[in-house]
């Protein structure tokens, strides 16, 4: 990578998506896969997953994409919250934080946290929602496509505690219907 020049993934193999975004969600993928660095999603660059999710939210708006970008960023990255909300906003930066597991000594009791959290949000903060449930739909679509059948399981067994915490009425049913439908 040259000085002053940011990998936004395409040298990697992903699409690029450059065209069909604003330049501020251009600037939040910019920041995720610089962010994430060399970190992989299964098989692929990172940025493939990112992708995915921001894909899902075309229809929620430029919010919506930019924290879909960088959902991950605080809690697989270096990156703090404080610097989310420097860059995009304390908007951003609270949902960025909704949507990050809470610290913990193994996935049950960092899910029991994070869920816990999701339950309170409301508000235009229910953004946030909107963006896990899309993370998930892409995490399950991927073990779908992949046959993991392992990673499969658990969010089938999460998705109860999870429905019950990050579901709003009419908030993004076509997302909460293709994960039912999916999950069993």
């Amino acid at each position: 990578m040259q000085s002053g020049h940011v990998d936004t993934g395409n040298s990697l193999g992903a699409r690029n998506k450059a065209a069909d975004l604003s330049s501020r969600v251009e600037q939040a993928r910019a920041f995720a896969v610089q962010a994430h660095g060399g970190q992989m999603y299964g098989d692929k660059p990172y940025v493939f997953h990112l992708d995915q999710v921001v894909d899902l939210l075309e229809n929620y708006g430029e919010d919506a994409q930019v924290v879909g970008y960088l959902h991950d960023a605080v809690e697989d990255t270096p990156v703090t919250v404080e610097e989310v909300a420097l860059k995009f906003g304390r908007f951003i930066a609270d949902c960025v934080d909704l949507v990050s597991d809470s610290p913990g000594p193994d996935r049950k009791s960092r899910k029991a946290k994070t869920y816990a959290r999701l339950a309170k949000v409301q508000g235009k903060n229910e953004l946030a929602l909107i963006v896990k449930a899309a993370d998930r739909l892409a995490n399950v679509r991927s073990c779908v496509s992949e046959n993991n059948r392992k990673l499969l399981g658990v969010y089938k067994q999460e998705q109860p505690v999870f429905f019950r915490a990050a579901y709003r009425p009419g908030l993004c049913e076509e997302l909460w219907q293709e994960l039912r439908q999916l999950l069993g």
